[in-house]
């Protein structure tokens, strides 16, 4: 029986709304939230919904979790929530709370972690400098570049860099990052997803892929060395095809996974498609992390209109992912292009 690690995140937020909400089912894992109790007991208590909360105790067997139970491992708040209203005071908790639920993920006392929203502009605000789920952790896990994957039941689309200024972008397409954004994207394909030999289509960065260097450089200079190079060592790649063309319905039938350069680059497209189905996932890591795909919805804090799916979506996904890792699949990594 595994245990899932949940973080509700911003708790001004819809993050303890899905929570308590989600608890309302039984779940095939031991769901461990990690929380002030109570910001959960009186979340559920304006949605009118039973809870019960369980110390966690890590020497004892992990069980299904039942309806109108968490396990909790407590992290206060310095000041009481109210919904809708962010407060500074309670920044630091936050971060406590997600640094406390990636350490047990890589103690192995959880086998994955699932995360609900932050609020990245308060947590700032508090003078913690945040720049999203993804860099925290791999910062937390000292993995120098992890890769954001968003997947609907139809579309995966990963991201070679995440939370930057468009204006740096394009200096930070790298040979090195792109290579590692690459071979982590495939052997993820093959670990968690069972996909022996994922076909990538690859985006490129400028409009008509560069045009051969006529509306940049960096198709022709940058990534096309790179995808050479790993095509010998035998991935399959496609591209840099345009971005404008990459999503057509006859590209998507022929691959399992789009690469896109930059965030707006691929996940408009994906949460076009897919929004309140999508899964967030960070690649790269050493612990499966899982997200859901919007923000903390201040507005429906409290009110009982939050809706779970994307959450649902994040746990089933974590599952399906622990279920995977005693079957890897992986190649070795081919060595970075110099």
């Amino acid at each position: 029986m595994p245990r899932l690690a949940l973080t509700p995140g911003e708790p001004a937020g819809i993050g303890a709304d899905l929570c308590v909400t989600i608890a309302q089912q039984p779940h095939p894992a031991e769901l461990v939230v990690f929380s002030d109790p109570d910001l959960l007991y009186s979340r559920a208590a304006q949605l009118g919904v039973p809870l019960t909360l369980t110390p966690f105790d890590r020497n004892a067997p992990a069980r299904a979790q039942q309806p109108g139970q968490l396990t909790i491992v407590a992290c206060p708040l310095v000041a009481p929530a109210q919904p809708g209203v962010l407060n500074p005071a309670n920044a630091a908790a936050v971060c406590r709370s997600l640094a406390q639920a990636c350490d047990a993920c890589l103690a192995g006392d959880c086998a994955a972690l699932v995360t609900a929203p932050v609020h990245k502009g308060i947590i700032n605000a508090a003078g913690l400098p945040f720049s999203g789920h993804t860099e925290f952790l791999a910062e937390r896990c000292h993995v120098a570049q992890p890769v954001m994957l968003l997947v609907t039941p139809t579309l995966r689309v990963a991201l070679v860099t995440t939370h930057l200024p468009l204006r740096a972008v394009a200096d930070a397409i790298t040979p090195s990052r792109l290579h590692t954004a690459i071979v982590t994207l495939d052997q993820s394909l093959r670990r968690y997803f069972g996909i022996m030999s994922p076909r990538l289509l690859v985006c490129g960065l400028n409009p008509h892929a560069g045009e051969d260097g006529h509306l940049g450089n960096e198709e022709r200079d940058i990534m096309m060395p790179v995808m050479t190079a790993l095509r010998i060592a035998g991935l399959d790649l496609h591209g840099p095809v345009p971005a404008d063309t990459a999503f057509i319905p006859s590209r998507l039938a022929t691959i399992d996974a789009v690469l896109a350069m930059y965030h707006d680059q691929g996940l408009t497209v994906l949460k076009t498609q897919g929004f309140g189905q999508a899964v967030n996932i960070t690649l790269g890591l050493p612990i499966i992390r899982t997200s859901v795909d919007h923000g903390t919805a201040l507005t429906l804090a409290g009110t009982g209109q939050a809706n779970t799916s994307s959450l649902e979506s994040a746990l089933a996904l974590a599952l399906e992912m622990v279920a995977s890792v005693n079957t890897p699949t992986m190649i070795a990594a081919p060595s970075h292009p110099e």
